[in-house]
């Protein structure tokens, strides 16, 4: 168990620097909220490497803890709904075993933006926010297939390790 909990530390910091040099790097992609989601590299590999309740586990810490440390409760909010259904629908795509880890991560990319589109949608009471579905979707793809990329080459390096 002392193993397990040690790893589970390992990833939960990594996650978090993520966050955290993801908030220092402007990554500023022309639309407000739209992010790299370097976190998302280390949910990822471990969906695939660990199993997906430590990677369920590092998703809701990381989220709660960068909000409190680098956000405010909004960005909790927010995070929080695009973390959950982005989550959920890699979870779900990854257990078909018909999807490759790129494919996962697009769908997570992609469905990261729809949760935090419909949880900001309904903060602000404001359906006109989904004028920029087009672009977040896009977002979603472009980031989530460059941490696909990444989360592939290095649970490639990481497997049998943990």
């Amino acid at each position: 168990m002392k193993h397990k909990t040690a790893y589970l530390g390992m990833f939960l910091s990594l996650a978090l620097i993520c966050s955290y040099v993801e908030s220092l790097v402007p990554f500023y992609f022309g639309v407000p909220g739209v992010k790299l989601g370097l976190a998302n590299l280390v949910v990822v590999v471990m969906l695939y490497l660990s199993g997906w309740k430590d990677a369920a586990l590092i998703s809701l810490l990381r989220i709660l803890l960068a909000g409190f440390l680098f956000g405010n409760p909004f960005s909790i909010l927010y995070s929080m709904g695009g973390g959950i259904l982005s989550f959920a629908v890699m979870l779900l795509l990854q257990r078909t075993e018909k999807f490759q880890m790129v494919s996962v991560s697009v769908a997570g990319g992609i469905f990261h933006n729809v949760g935090q589109l419909f949880v900001a949608s309904l903060a602000v009471e404001n359906y006109h926010l989904f004028y920029y579905a087009p672009v977040l979707l896009a977002a979603g793809f472009a980031t989530g297939f460059l941490i696909g990329m990444l989360a592939q080459e290095l649970a490639g390096r990481l497997k049998g390790r943990l």
